[in-house]
């Protein structure tokens, strides 16, 4: 699913359709592409001469039925000596498990290398220097190259300091610098992304204030009402109703701030409910 999420994002789909897709809630891929500042991490792939799970699993249960290693390695068609080490460094023949072998040769085969600005501090300050004096990756790059002609260990490349910003694991550059970018993004997108068809930040199928008919202008229709959405502390919600005419007011509680929630309690509260004036015009005195 992961990588499912890589694919929409290199082919620019946003956050929203990417987790409608997936059926999953926008901050679960956010989270996902944040963690690696929008760039795509680079998929793990086992080496031809490593053993593969499946092997591993002949090795575990040719052990548990007692055969030599020897034969083990005829099996699968490997070195003795190669299935001697395997066994050897996951606890010997009597606790060696394929699950557990296999988990601890991906894990043994991360060798991340350090980054080029965490491994030179002072080269790292001084690219945190330009950047705060809101220069772009390419000219701090080009720049060192000038400004240090003989020093090969002063020059960095432009994609290192973009990595560097998005991909806080490596430990040189703070977060905040990216609002010193000219995209000012705190991740990186792909080229392909666009807003184009995305409502973002507007009302669906919104009908514009001045397409309101001319009686709403004033209050002389009893019967009409207008509505609105009080938020408080810790996720709670009041609706209120407000008649224009005799500005009477109704508070409901609701659980959420969802359209369905919000109708459904608005509309029980005002089927059972009587305005003033029919309280009024029935000749019963109103309570409260």
């Amino acid at each position: 699913m992961k990588a499912q999420v890589w694919e929409r994002v290199k082919a620019g789909e946003s956050f929203t359709a990417n987790g409608r897709a997936l059926m999953r809630p926008v901050w679960s891929i956010y989270n996902v592409v944040r963690t690696h500042g929008g760039i795509a991490p680079a998929v793990p792939h086992r080496a031809e001469r490593a053993l593969t799970s499946a092997e591993r699993e002949v090795i575990s249960r040719g052990l548990a039925a007692g055969d030599s290693r020897r034969l083990i390695a005829c099996q699968v068609r490997r070195a003795p000596s190669m299935i001697s080490r395997e066994i050897t460094r996951n606890a010997g023949p009597n606790r060696s498990r394929a699950l557990d072998a296999d988990a601890r040769a991906w894990q043994e085969a991360k060798r991340p290398e350090v980054c080029r600005l965490a491994a030179n501090p002072a080269l790292c300050r001084v690219v945190e220097t330009q950047l705060r004096a809101n220069w772009s990756p390419e000219q701090i790059a080009g720049w060192l190259v000038l400004e240090y002609p003989e020093d090969s260990t002063a020059h960095v490349s432009y994609e290192t300091i973009d990595r560097t910003l998005f991909i806080q694991a490596r430990g040189a550059l703070t977060r905040e610098l990216t609002a010193h970018l000219r995209t000012r993004r705190p991740l990186r997108r792909s080229q392909r992304a666009t807003n184009t068809g995305q409502t973002r930040g507007q009302i669906v199928d919104a009908v514009s204030i001045a397409a309101r008919p001319a009686c709403s202008e004033d209050r002389d229709i009893p019967g009409h009402w207008e509505g609105d959405l009080l938020a408080g502390a810790k996720h709670t919600h009041i609706a209120t109703l407000v008649e224009r005419t005799s500005r009477d007011v109704q508070m409901v509680r609701v659980t959420g701030k969802d359209t369905k929630t919000i109708v459904t309690a608005l509309t029980r509260k005002t089927l059972g409910y009587r305005t003033p004036a029919a309280i009024f015009a029935e000749g019963v005195a109103p309570t409260g």
